[in-house]
């Protein structure tokens, strides 16, 4: 992999959200910046939209991004609950908004997705539910951060714990959801609500036969990849489980690193938005950085 390169790709067409991450991690750069940039796509009712989702558009709060924003203050240490980004997110999602009350789930997609620039994953389909994505891991942020509806949270996570045991099908972006949920609750050992031990070796055993072990699908089809898992997000699996599999990504990277030095997405919008070349270039940073975080790293 030409890290150099991959580093002129990051700067020159990378949105300030993820230079800054970018800065945080290799440039030793500061956490704040990366908070500042990422308060930008927050709401005045503290949910997260405007893109943060790089192919979802709509300004309005939404569950979806709001894990997002989640997952990138886990990922630099900067859930503070005192911190008015997380007092927000604790006031945003302790509204119900975009909640399913009969289901006890956040939606996966709102209805007001289909009226701006978006893929098509993003149109409600039925009741809006993705299984427990991004539940599982808006529950456990709940629990940790929140202080009302313990109960509720405590539920939720009890279910999900016991779909995660029942079901072997799961896509990589349901189990990062799991993986920071676990994370969340490790975090402040709240083993009381599930057994942590029994929850980190099934989403292993899951991501085992999740993450595609095909290198000719990489970089071609939207497959679940070691370097979505290891790339300075979740600390609490062991590369030496997944050893082989990250040798596989990384032997090829190099033949999937393009001419400008970036990475490039592997799926299509699905709908005629003009904005999918701009949304297309954002998320190719996006991933440039993971992929030298997964390369550098292991």
């Amino acid at each position: 992999m030409r890290i150099e390169k991959a580093k002129e790709f990051i700067k020159k067409n990378a949105r300030p959200i993820d230079l800054a991450i970018y800065s945080y991690f290799f440039e030793k750069g500061n956490k704040q910046d990366v908070v500042n940039e990422l308060a930008k796509y927050q709401n005045s009712d503290g949910g997260f939209a405007h893109g943060l989702e790089a192919d979802n558009f709509n300004p309005y709060s939404n569950p979806i991004a709001t894990n997002d924003a989640l997952i990138t203050l886990f990922r630099i240490k900067a859930l503070d609950p005192q911190s008015d980004i997380v007092k927000k997110m604790v006031a945003y999602l302790a509204s119900r908004d975009s909640f399913d009350e009969e289901q006890k789930r956040w939606l996966f997609a709102i209805e007001s997705n289909k009226n701006y620039p978006h893929a098509i994953w993003w149109e409600k389909d039925g009741n809006g539910i993705n299984a427990f994505n991004p539940t599982v891991s808006l529950a456990a942020f709940m629990l940790v951060y929140g202080k009302k509806d313990k109960n509720l949270y405590t539920n939720i996570l009890i279910e999900a714990f016991n779909y995660l045991k029942a079901n072997n099908d799961f896509s990589g972006d349901a189990l990062k959801s799991y993986l920071l949920a676990y994370e969340l609750l490790l975090s402040r050992r709240i083993t009381a609500v599930v057994d942590l031990n029994q929850l980190i070796g099934l989403i292993k055993k899951r991501l085992q036969s999740t993450i595609c072990t095909d290198v000719t699908k990489y970089g071609v089809e939207y497959v679940a990849l070691p370097s979505d898992f290891f790339n300075e997000t979740y600390t609490s699996i062991s590369s030496d489980d997944f050893i082989d599999l990250i040798k596989k990504e990384q032997e090829i990277l190099s033949h999937l690193q393009k001419e400008d030095g970036g990475f490039d997405i592997s799926w299509k919008w699905g709908t005629p938005y003009t904005e999918y070349e701009l949304a297309r270039t954002w998320w190719r940073a996006k991933i440039t950085i993971d992929k030298m975080l997964f390369y550098t790293k292991y």
